[in-house]
């Protein structure tokens, strides 16, 4: 009998204890569950009617995290990065690349000048200088350096400078004559024209020789009308403004038509003093040669 009463006495006891240890798991399952505003359920361990599976809790999200679910379902990823280019896209078209001549090379080189990557020209001619410019241009901007100009450098390029003036274009001569002046059309006559900065050397009519020129400053401006040459010095030096004046064919008082070494580095970025400079000493050197005194000056619009 005493042992009857034990076991039952350890019954009691052991079901007392279980119910608190049940009761403890509850309490604690409905702190967690009032702590994260979460649901719990129980999921069935498989058919062992002691054993309990473990509790699965799910956690309410977010509207922002319920946008981004929505989103990579419909393949738009999170990235926020633009698509790299394609590997087999094609290269932008070349315009222009070493040998090429013509205005559009002018207007490339004038407007490379703009932003310091050429410091001489135009010229008209694709050349190695305008290669080794165009490749520094590229370069700073990170686009491929390949020296020639593609509708990608040129847009750029476009952006970043104004469109050039005449004088930009041929800043060292280059440009067309214009026609000349009626007052030329007989005898021996240099035929100056200020419109295209051109000297023509006519003999009844005919042009035997033309060359780029430069005139006088706003205040020091070169005459205009029909003069002749009077005087020819091979090595003159004006005593007025101290300076040399190779080849110099006086027609207007101190204005002469003479070689300036000054016109051959600046071009058109300077000017004279009056006189009628020439830049190409060795045309000049055959023009002295053939003028003579008493021939025709006309200078003309």
């Amino acid at each position: 009998m005493g042992a009857s009463v034990r076991r039952r006495t350890d019954e009691t006891t052991g079901g007392a204890m279980r119910t608190t240890g049940m009761r403890k798991s509850v309490a604690a399952v409905a702190a967690l569950v009032l702590a994260g505003a979460c649901t719990a359920q129980a999921v069935n361990g498989g058919g062992d009617g002691d054993r309990r599976g473990p509790v699965h809790i799910d956690v309410p999200s977010t509207p922002k995290q319920d946008e981004k679910k929505e989103k990579e379902k419909d393949g738009e990823g999170g990235s926020s990065r633009a698509p790299s280019a394609s590997p087999d896209a094609p290269a932008p078209a070349v315009l222009w690349s070493e040998g090429d001549t013509g205005r559009d090379i002018r207007e490339l080189q004038a407007r490379l000048r703009q932003v310091a990557w050429l410091f001489v020209g135009p010229t008209g001619t694709y050349d190695e200088l305008t290669v080794r410019a165009v490749k520094g241009f590229q370069g700073k901007r990170g686009l491929p350096q390949t020296g020639k100009t593609d509708s990608v450098t040129w847009a750029r390029l476009l952006k970043m400078t104004r469109e050039p003036g005449k004088w930009d274009l041929y800043a060292y001569g280059g440009q067309p004559a214009a026609a000349p002046d009626p007052r030329c059309a007989t005898g021996r006559v240099l035929c100056i024209s200020k419109t295209s900065r051109t000297l023509r050397w006519m003999v009844d009519g005919r042009t035997l020789m033309t060359v780029e020129v430069r005139f006088g400053a706003q205040y020091t401006p070169t005459r205009e009308g029909v003069f002749s040459v009077y005087f020819k010095s091979r090595h003159h030096w004006s005593t007025l403004y101290d300076t040399s004046m190779p080849y110099a064919m006086f027609f207007s008082g101190g204005q002469a038509v003479h070689y300036s070494s000054d016109f051959a580095a600046r071009g058109y970025y300077g000017a004279s003093h009056g006189c009628v400079n020439v830049r190409d000493e060795t045309r000049i050197a055959e023009l002295f040669a053939q003028v003579r005194n008493g021939d025709k000056v006309v200078v003309y619009w």
